[in-house]
Parts: C-alpha cells; sequence; structure tokens
C-alpha cells in the first residue's frame, strides 16, 4: 500500500470500516467492449467479492502512470468464483486508459468502499431505478434480492461464507449486528421476506446489452413498452427501459414518467409495500426524489461525485445533507455513496 493511500486509511473516523478495506491486485478475466464507449470489466477480487454490498464501490488504479484513482460502481460480486463485474463509460483520461487493459493484466483495487443500500422486509416490492453509469448499482441490488428469497435465515445464498446472517443485503438500521434477516408479517419463522422487485432502467447512449421482449408482463405499465434487460429476464426480475433516443420496445421519455405510471396504478395497501432505490445522474435523482416525495414512498439514492482518496480522509466529495440537527457536511465515499434521498434532496 502506497503511503498516500496508508495516510488516507488510517484517517477514516468512519468504525464501521475498521478491517473491511482491502488493497488487491486484481486481474482482467475479461473486459468487453458496447456501443457509446462503455465496458463490462470483471476482475479476480476474492477479498472484496466476498464482501462487496449492493451499493458499493471500488477504488481502482486505471493506469500505473496514473496517480489518482478512479471510484467504480460495482455491478455484480461472485464470493464463490471470487471476481467482481464493473460497468462504466470511457469518459475521461482514466478510464479512456482502463479502457485498454486486457485479459491477464493487473489492477491495483481497494474496496469495498462505502455504506450500501438497505433493504426493508416490510417493504417487499422494491422499485429500482437507474440511469446510464447507474444502473449497475441496481443490477447489483437484484441480483441479490433474487438470492434471498425462501433461503434459511442461518445463511443467505448470496452470503459470503463467514459473512453473519443478514450482511447478503445489508442490516437494517436499528438491528443488532450479525442479526437474522427480519421476516415480514405473515411470513413463516426462519424464512425471509419474498421480495417483488421491478427494474427501470435508463440510458440516452445504446444499452450495453441487447434488449429483449420480456417474458413478464407488468400490470400498470404501457403494454407496448416491453423491452427488457436479459439477464434479468434470466433471473426472474422484471424491467423495462426508458430513453429519450426512440429504441424498439423502450418507453420514449423519463425513468421517471415510467416509474410513475406503474405506481399510479397501486391501491393503498400495495403503495405501502413499495420503496424506491436509484442511482443515476444528479438530474434524475432528484426527480427520483420527488416522485417517492408524491407517493410517500421512502427512497434511497446512490450519488455520483468526483472523488480523490475515495477513502474519506480527504473530505473532497463532500455534500450537504439534512439532519435533524441542521445542514452537515458528508463525505459520499464512505458516509454514502447511499443516502436517504430526504436527506440530500
Amino acid at each position: 500500500m502506497s503511503a498516500g493511500v496508508e495516510d488516507a486509511m488510517n484517517a477514516m473516523n468512519h468504525g464501521s470500516y475498521r478491517d473491511t478495506l482491502f488493497v488487491e491486485e486484481t486481474e482482467v478475466l475479461s473486459h468487453e467492449a458496447f456501443p457509446g464507449d462503455q465496458y463490462l470489466l470483471r476482475l479476480w477480487s476474492p477479498e472484496c467479492a466476498r464482501r462487496a454490498r449492493p451499493g458499493q464501490f471500488v477504488h481502482i488504479t486505471c493506469d500505473p502512470a496514473l496517480p489518482l484513482r478512479r471510484p467504480l460502481s460495482l455491478m455484480r460480486a461472485n464470493p464463490r468464483e471470487s471476481w467482481i463485474e464493473i460497468l462504466y463509460k470511457a469518459v475521461g483520461e482514466g478510464t479512456r486508459l482502463l479502457a485498454r487493459r486486457k485479459p491477464g493484466d493487473r489492477i491495483s483495487s481497494i474496496g469495498p468502499i462505502g455504506q450500501p443500500f438497505q433493504v426493508h422486509p416490510e417493504r417487499p416490492r422494491p422499485l429500482l431505478i437507474g440511469g446510464g453509469v447507474g444502473m449497475p448499482p441496481m443490477v447489483f441490488l437484484a441480483d441479490r434480492l433474487r438470492q434471498t428469497p425462501g433461503m434459511p435465515s442461518g445463511m443467505p445464498s448470496g452470503a459470503a461464507p463467514g459473512s453473519a446472517p443478514g450482511e447478503v443485503l445489508g442490516t437494517v438500521p436499528g438491528s443488532a449486528p450479525g442479526a437474522a434477516p427480519s421476516t415480514a408479517p405473515g411470513t413463516a419463522p426462519g424464512r425471509v421476506t419474498a421480495w417483488s422487485p421491478l427494474v427501470i432502467l435508463g440510458s440516452e447512449v445504446p444499452f450495453p446489452f441487447r434488449a429483449q421482449p420480456s417474458q413478464f408482463i407488468v400490470p400498470g405499465l404501457p403494454p407496448a413498452v416491453i423491452a427488457a434487460m436479459p439477464l434479468l429476464d434470466d433471473w426472474g426480475i422484471p424491467s423495462r427501459l426508458a430513453s429519450l433516443q426512440g429504441y424498439p420496445g423502450c418507453f420514449q421519455g423519463y425513468v421517471t414518467d415510467l416509474a410513475r405510471s406503474w405506481l399510479q396504478t397501486l391501491d393503498a395497501a400495495a403503495l405501502a409495500e413499495v420503496e424506491v432505490f436509484a442511482c443515476g445522474p444528479h438530474p434524475m435523482l432528484a426527480a427520483v426524489a420527488a416522485l417517492a416525495r408524491d407517493f410517500d414512498l421512502p427512497c434511497q439514492v446512490s450519488l455520483e461525485e468526483f472523488m480523490a482518496c475515495g477513502v474519506g480522509g480527504c473530505a473532497g466529495c463532500v455534500v450537504e445533507v439534512k439532519t435533524p440537527e441542521g445542514p452537515a457536511m458528508k463525505r459520499v465515499c464512505v458516509d454514502g455513496p447511499v443516502f436517504d434521498a430526504r436527506m440530500v434532496f
């Protein structure tokens, strides 16, 4: 570990991060290019794969000649096969250098970093909204949700070996560390909540996958909107795509408009089961937060912010949030990136 990174990590005062960040020399397993300068990178990263949770990110060295690392959201993590996946867009010097990396190359990575999304069993119908490079955390969350239903509370299937029950998706705030996942009312003792997520993804460049007609009918969504992410369909999770670019089968508008059309069809009992999770550009997150307020729904957002150290030492990524005590400055890297939307918008 370099002296600068070590100093930054020692400077962190976020107690929950002790012994949870790992510096790894990862190996590129695969690196696929997609239209719109988008890339899907799979890294052999056993420590991160075992501990990563939806909403967290890694801080990686894009090129040996580039001193500053880049924060990139996690899209998937497979603890059994020891790999993580990152979907990113090459938009600057760092990510363009990263796009040149080939299978077999070594990449230094710090992670997993950040506060993950927190799911709540009393809200078993998560609405996941992702825009652009904000899609990966939504895919990661959907992946972990699908692994949880019907599994014994002693060990969710997505949990890494040696992890405490409840760690796969993030412990619900207020529960004891290591406590077993809570059960929703009416759920048999010892069983975790059966989640029923809906995923809405938006992009103004070609999606980094070949969209296909969804096998799932979602009441309340326009019948002509049938384009879905194949991976989510394979997982048994309904999804829909939105864009202003006229892509076939996609909703012609914003992700929030499509989400609103679905929410408007739900009765009070169904709305009481919905919680919103979102990641994407700041204007999109503001619109999602407003949508959640309109329907009186809890909402968590994952913020995108420029970062330097990425581990809480430099305070270069602070944002102003609302707290009961008044305005406060929080670091996106370690106090976030996931925040209650009401704190930010």
